[in-house]
C-alpha cells in the first residue's frame, strides 16, 4: 500500500514483513546524474524522516549518503593527491605525510568508515594518541586529519567534517631554555677543534635556525656590508636534502656579523678552497654551501647537533646533555632582550612571524631584572 506523500517526500509503501520502505528522487550535487534512492524503516514516520535528510542534504550541495570508504584509505588518497598540489611548502608537505603514515592510516581510526565517523571516535583518537605522542606531535596529527575530511567534503564523500566539532589539542607554551653569555662562550671554547666550528659560533652569534646556517651559501654571504641573507634552509625531504626557501616571508631576511664570525668565515672559505683543489673531480660541492664536508657534501643538520651537544659537554655547562642548536638561539635572543635590544628588533633577527612569538618564547624576566625593577620602583616612591 503507497503512503500519503508530501511535497519532495518521494512514495512510501507497506512491505510484506509489516515495515515501510520510501523511493525518493534527485539530481546528485556532486555528479549531476538523476538519481532513485530507497529507504527503509519500522515506521512510515522513519522513512519520512530518511527523506527528508536526503533531500536537506542534496538542497545543501551534500551527497545523499556518505561514502563508505575507510578513513585509512582515504587519507592515503588525499595524501597522494591533494598534499602533493597543495600550496604547502615541501617541508610541510613531507611532515603531513609522515603524520598520515604514523598516526591516521594506523591505529584506532584507520579502519572506521567515514558514513560512521562521529566526533566522539576523533576524541577517542586524541586521547589515544596523547598516550603515545608528544603535545605537539597529537597537534600536528589532528590538524592533519581535519584537513583530510575538509578534502572528503570538498570531494563530496561525506557532508560535514566531524573533526571541526572537536576542539584541537592544546600545547602549552613552554619558555625556552637558555645559556649565559658566560657559558655559551665555553660551548665555543668545547667546540673550537671541531671542524664545524664557524656553523656553531654561526648559531651563537646570530640565533639561526639550524637549518638556516646548514642552508647558507657563499653568495648569500657579503662581506663588504658585513652581513648575511637568509634564503634558504636545509630540510630533509623524501629521504633527501634539499634547499628549500623558509616557509614565511618574515624567515626570509638578513642579518648584520660580527667581526668574530666573518674572520670565522673567511678561514672557512680559503679552507675549503684548497680542499676542493685536493678533491679535485671528485668534489660534489654543487651549491657551494659554506658548511660541507671535506668532499663538499651537505653539512647537514641532524650532524650539527651532536657537534653542538658534544662541546657542551666538554665544557661541563648546565643540562649539557640537553643543549643543542636550539639552545644557542634561544640564548642568543635571551642575551638581546636582556641588553635592552627593543623585541621586534629581535623577532626581526630571529625571523618570527610576529613579536607574540618572540613574546611568548623569551618574555621571561631574570632575577637580576626584576630585582633592579623593584628596586626602581622603591626609589621612585621614596623620591
Amino acid at each position: 500500500m503507497a503512503g500519503r506523500r508530501g511535497n519532495n517526500e518521494g512514495s512510501i509503501t507497506t512491505r510484506p514483513n509489516g515495515t515501510y520502505q520510501g523511493r525518493v528522487r534527485y539530481t546528485d550535487p556532486i555528479t549531476g546524474k538523476k538519481v532513485r534512492q530507497s529507504v527503509y524503516g519500522k515506521t512510515s514516520q522513519e522513512v519520512r524522516d530518511k527523506i527528508r535528510e536526503i533531500n536537506d542534504r542534496v538542497a545543501g550541495g551534500s551527497p545523499a549518503k556518505d561514502a563508505k570508504d575507510t578513513v585509512a584509505v582515504w587519507v592515503k588518497r588525499w595524501r597522494e593527491t591533494s598534499l602533493l598540489v597543495s600550496n604547502r611548502s615541501d617541508t610541510t608537505k613531507e611532515g603531513y605525510a609522515r603524520a598520515c603514515r604514523t598516526h591516521i592510516e594506523k591505529g584506532v581510526l584507520a579502519e572506521a568508515r567515514l558514513d560512521r565517523l562521529r566526533p566522539t571516535d576523533i576524541e577517542e583518537w586524541v586521547v589515544d594518541q596523547r598516550k603515545r605522542y608528544a603535545p605537539n606531535t597529537v597537534r600536528l596529527a589532528y590538524t592533519v586529519l581535519r584537513a583530510a575530511l575538509d578534502g572528503a567534503v570538498r570531494d563530496g564523500l561525506i557532508a560535514r567534517n566531524p573533526a571541526a566539532k572537536v576542539p584541537r589539542p592544546r600545547v602549552e607554551q613552554n619558555e625556552a631554555v637558555s645559556l649565559s653569555p658566560h657559558d655559551v662562550r665555553k660551548v665555543l671554547t668545547g667546540a673550537r677543534r671541531s671542524r664545524y666550528y664557524g656553523a656553531v659560533l654561526l648559531l651563537a652569534h646570530t640565533g639561526l635556525r639550524r637549518g638556516e646556517a646548514c642552508g647558507l651559501r657563499w653568495v648569500d654571504i657579503d662581506f663588504t656590508k658585513r652581513e648575511l641573507s637568509v634564503k634558504f634552509t636545509l630540510s630533509l625531504i623524501d629521504g633527501k636534502h634539499k634547499l628549500t626557501p623558509p616557509k614565511t616571508k618574515r624567515s626570509r631576511r638578513r642579518v648584520p656579523m660580527s667581526d668574530e664570525l666573518i674572520e670565522e668565515l673567511k678561514r672557512i672559505r680559503l679552507r675549503q678552497k684548497q680542499e676542493r683543489l685536493r678533491a679535485g673531480d671528485q668534489w660534489r660541492g654543487e651549491h657551494a654551501m659554506v658548511f660541507t664536508t671535506q668532499l663538499g657534501d651537505f653539512f647537514t643538520p641532524q650532524n650539527l647537533f651532536p657537534v653542538v651537544r658534544a662541546a657542551a659537554i666538554k665544557s661541563n655547562v648546565p643540562d649539557a646533555e640537553s643543549v643543542g642548536p636550539h639552545t644557542l638561539r634561544h640564548s642568543a635572543a635571551t642575551a638581546w632582550l636582556e641588553a635592552g635590544i627593543h623585541i621586534k628588533a629581535v623577532a626581526d633577527l630571529l625571523g618570527h612571524s610576529s613579536i607574540a612569538i618572540t613574546g611568548d618564547l623569551y618574555g621571561h624576566t631574570t632575577q637580576h631584572q626584576a630585582r633592579s625593577a623593584v628596586d626602581a620602583l622603591a626609589e621612585a616612591i621614596r623620591a
